[in-house]
C-alpha cells in the first residue's frame, strides 16, 4: 500500500503573518516591496519542493484615518502581478492567486489565469471568494451583496469561467504550415453563456494549459461556501482548531461531492497551519513569547475587531467578549467570526488573550515546537481523516520561512510524508488531481 504524502502550500504575505512580524528582528522594511527578496523567498520554497505559493487579496485598506499602532501593516500586491514576476524565476512550484467574484467579470478573469497558466506551463491556480466589505464595495462604485446573493454570482461566475477555459479543445491549434490551417476551427467554442447574473459569448483568445485550465481553490467554511466548493473547488484552504472539527468538516464536506459526480480525490482539504519552530521546545517557545511581547494593544484590538466586524474599542481588554451581533448579521466571513467566537468560550479568553491568539494565525491553527513536534502533529492529522495537507502560515520572513524549509521539510520526508523531489510538471500533478472533463467534450453541441 503506497503511502499518503501532505500536499503542503505556503502562504506569502510579508513580512510575516504573525501581527509584529513587522517588529521582530531580522525583517526589514527593504523587503516589503522588493522583487528579488520575494524571488529568493519563491526559490526557497521551490527548493523545499513546496507544492504551491499562495497569495491572498483584499480590495480595500484599513482605516485610512487611524494612527500610530491602530494602523495594521496592510500592504498587499495584486496578487496576479505578483505572481507573474515569480512564474519567471520558478520552474516546478505552483501559483495561487486570489480574485473576488464579486467585484470582477468572469472573461476577464478567466483570460488572465488562463494566459498565466499558459505561461506558467500549468502551474496556476484561482483562489475563489466573494468580496462582502462595505469598503470593498465603496471601491468599485458598488453596494454590497447579501452573503447569500455574493455565492449566488460565485456559483454562476465560475461556470463561466470553467466554460471560457475550455473554449479551445487540446487539440484546436494544428499549425499546419504546409496546408495554411493555424486553428481547427471547430474545436473552439462561442460559449453564449445567459444566466441570472452574466452573458458572456467567447471564446477566450487563449487555448488550454498543460494541466488543461487552472486548479480551482476555494475557503469558505459556511454552508454556502462549503456548497460551492463541493460543486466547483479542487482544492480547500479552511480554518480549524482541533482535531475533531477538522475531521468533521472534511467528512462533511467530501460527503458533498457524490451528488455533484464527483469523488473524494477529486478535492484536496489543507487547513491553514500557523509555525514557530525551534531547534529545541525552549527556543520555539521563546520566539513565540518575543513575537507575543512585541504587539501592541492597540494592533491586537484592531485585527480582532476587524475579524469580529465589531468594534471593541473601549472595551476592558482583561474581560470577555461584549455580546456580539447576531451572525446573519455579519456581511463578510462569517466561518471565521463564529470560529473566534467558539475559541474564546471554550477558552474562556478574555479580550486580550483572544488577540494575542489570533495575533498569529488570525483564526487559524497555531503550531510552536520542534520538528519532530510538528511532524507528530502534521502525520496524525492526516493519518486520521482531518487533512490532505496543508496551507502553512510562516510567522515572519525571512527567518520563519527559513525555519519550516530547512528544519520540517527534511523531517517530514525522512518519514516518508512528503515527497523529495517533484514527481510532475504542473500543479494538478503535484496535488494529484486528475484532469477534469473537458466541457464540450460532454455538452452536445447543436
Amino acid at each position: 500500500m503506497v503511502k499518503k504524502r501532505l500536499k503542503l502550500g505556503v502562504f506569502f504575505m510579508l513580512p510575516g503573518h504573525h501581527v509584529s512580524a513587522w517588529r521582530y528582528p531580522g525583517t526589514k522594511k527593504e523587503h516589503l516591496f522588493n522583487l528579488k527578496f520575494l524571488a529568493q523567498q519563491a526559490r526557497l520554497a521551490e527548493k523545499g519542493k513546496l507544492d504551491m505559493i499562495f497569495l491572498a487579496d483584499q480590495l480595500n485598506s484599513d482605516d485610512p484615518t487611524a494612527t500610530g499602532f491602530e494602523q495594521t501593516l496592510n500592504l498587499m500586491y495584486e496578487p496576479f502581478t505578483l505572481l507573474g514576476a515569480l512564474a519567471a524565476v520558478t520552474d516546478k512550484i505552483g501559483l495561487v492567486a486570489t480574485a473576488s467574484t464579486t467585484h470582477n467579470e468572469p472573461y476577464n478573469i478567466a483570460r488572465k489565469f488562463a494566459s498565466l497558466d499558459q505561461l506558467s506551463e500549468g502551474r496556476l491556480g484561482w483562489n475563489v471568494v466573494t468580496s462582502g466589505l462595505p469598503l470593498e464595495a465603496q471601491n468599485f462604485n458598488n453596494q454590497p451583496l447579501e452573503h447569500s446573493k455574493r455565492y449566488e454570482r460565485a456559483d454562476e461566475f465560475v461556470e463561466v469561467v470553467k466554460k471560457l477555459w475550455d473554449s479551445w479543445e487540446e487539440d484546436a491549434i494544428v499549425y499546419d504550415q504546409q496546408n495554411g490551417v493555424v486553428v481547427d476551427a471547430s474545436k473552439v467554442h462561442t460559449i453564449n453563456h445567459k444566466g441570472d447574473w452574466f452573458s458572456v459569448r467567447g471564446p477566450l483568445p487563449v487555448p488550454a494549459s498543460k494541466q488543461h485550465r487552472p486548479i480551482i481553490v476555494q475557503a469558505g467554511s459556511s454552508q454556502s461556501g462549503k456548497e460551492l466548493a463541493a460543486k466547483t473547488a479542487e482544492v480547500v484552504f479552511t480554518a480549524a482548531q482541533s482535531i475533531e472539527d477538522a475531521r468533521q468538516f472534511y467528512t462533511d464536506l467530501k460527503g458533498r461531492l457524490a451528488k455533484y459526480g464527483r469523488q473524494p480525490d477529486d478535492l484536496k482539504i489543507m487547513p491553514g497551519v500557523f509555525l514557530i519552530i525551534g531547534k529545541t521546545v525552549e527556543e520555539a517557545q521563546r520566539k513565540r513569547q518575543q513575537l507575543l511581547d512585541l504587539i501592541p494593544e492597540e494592533a491586537g484590538l484592531a485585527r480582532l475587531s476587524a475579524h469580529l466586524e465589531f468594534d471593541l474599542t473601549g472595551y476592558p481588554l482583561d474581560e470577555p467578549l461584549p455580546p456580539l451581533p447576531p451572525i446573519e448579521q455579519v456581511t463578510g466571513t462569517r466561518s471565521r467570526v463564529e470560529l473566534l467566537k467558539k475559541v474564546a468560550d471554550e477558552n474562556h479568553f478574555t479580550i486580550r488573550q483572544l488577540y494575542q491568539h489570533i495575533a498569529g494565525a488570525r483564526g487559524q491553527r497555531e503550531l510552536v515546537g520542534t520538528p519532530e513536534q510538528i511532524a507528530d502533529d502534521l502525520q496524525l492529522w492526516l493519518e486520521t481523516g482531518a487533512a490532505d495537507g496543508f496551507n502553512i502560515l510562516p510567522s515572519h520572513f525571512p527567518d520563519g520561512f527559513q525555519d519550516v524549509v530547512e528544519l520540517l521539510i527534511p523531517e517530514l520526508q525522512r518519514r516518508g510524508l512528503f515527497h523529495t523531489e517533484y514527481e510532475g510538471d504542473t500543479l494538478r500533478e503535484h496535488l494529484e488531481l486528475k484532469t477534469p472533463t473537458h466541457y464540450y467534450a460532454k455538452v452536445p453541441q447543436s
